[in-house]
């Protein structure tokens, strides 16, 4: 496949990202490779370890490669992005049970479908130029890939408020909000890498201090309200112009999804269980909410002016996060 390098290095599995022009964007066919190479590795006595990072200086992945599943789902076909999105999950899960150290070097932007990938690893490098963000809630969707079950355990209410404003996280915040683990500058990825193929040892992973994080010291308490309308009267409390601003231009429906599943996914004991309820929203996406008109504004015409018109009533979320019955996500490995 021209937009991956599998391949096995040393003691390694190699994924390494290639279409670094479209910024190592994730289409389905992507991620069914790299999980049919966790498959083959992982019970390869030769692969002690696999590492994942990306070609190009701008992006480890800046998300999901969702042209496809516009055009499908404005001629009426659902079914190819509800197929999308149910191998991409199986994949993130296929990484975050993986029984071998996983390690991403996730440099440039990491959003959305790249947090997927690099975001569930066990050993996670963030370097001076990383951007991660989940900003779904621009383009009409909810954070998915497991981003609510990440998303639920980060700080005080760090969570609800990367989920509503799609905030971009440097390595420092990143760190702090549990999407990352090690700060490295890049100068020294290739010099690591290379040590990791010849040893297959991810004690050999050294980092040095981060840099400042800004979310430490941010007054978050509003996203403690209990609803978006709650939070948005109190950053207008507080005068938060800027993030007032951000809230405005962002899908309500998606916002209100969003907010509920990350809260709801602080009670699951597991990843799988929030991937299925994602699975739930995106599964009625292109049908029931305000997705193609967030890809049309912000993707397909970039005119950046979407027009929301989904019901982000607190009945409506309860409907796109209702169980799917016989369609819904199944995790179980595969053989």
């Amino acid at each position: 496949m021209n937009d991956l390098n599998i391949r096995k290095a040393g003691r390694a599995g190699r994924i390494t990202f290639t279409r670094p022009k479209a910024l190592n964007a994730l289409s389905h066919d992507m991620a069914l490779a790299i999980h049919d190479a966790l498959d083959g590795w992982r019970d390869d006595a030769a692969v002690e370890l696999v590492v994942i990072d990306a070609e190009g200086d701008r992006a480890f992945c800046a998300g999901g490669d969702i042209a496809a599943v516009y055009r499908a789902g404005l001629a009426g076909d659902h079914a190819t992005g509800q197929r999308f999105f149910a191998d991409e999950y199986r994949m993130n899960a296929a990484i975050a049970d993986y029984p071998k150290p996983v390690v991403a070097f996730m440099g440039g932007f990491v959003m959305g479908g790249g947090v997927g990938v690099g975001g569930h690893a066990s050993h996670r490098i963030v370097g001076d130029t990383t951007q991660i963000a989940m900003p779904e809630s621009g383009i009409g969707l909810i954070p998915d890939v497991g981003g609510t079950w990440l998303l639920s355990r980060a700080p005080g209410r760090v969570g609800e408020y990367l989920a509503l404003t799609g905030a971009r996280m440097g390595a420092g915040d990143a760190i702090h909000a549990g999407f990352a683990d090690t700060y490295l500058p890049e100068t020294h990825w290739p010099d690591l890498i290379a040590r990791l193929e010849e040893t297959g040892d991810p004690s050999l992973i050294e980092g040095r201090d981060a840099p400042t994080a800004p979310l430490r010291t941010m007054d978050l308490s509003p996203f403690a309200q209990d609803s978006v309308a709650d939070i948005i009267d109190a950053l207008e409390q507080d005068g938060d112009a800027q993030t007032l601003k951000i809230l405005a231009g962002n899908s309500p429906l998606s916002m209100a999804a969003g907010l509920a599943m990350v809260r709801a996914a602080r009670d699951d004991a597991r990843m799988q269980e929030s991937l299925a309820r994602e699975y739930r929203f995106t599964y009625r996406a292109t049908r029931d909410t305000d997705f193609l008109e967030g890809v049309r504004a912000q993707i397909i015409d970039k005119d950046r002016k979407p027009k929301w018109m989904a019901d982000a009533s607190p009945e409506n979320v309860a409907a796109l996060l209702a169980p799917l019955g016989p369609h819904e996500l199944t995790l179980e490995e595969r053989a």
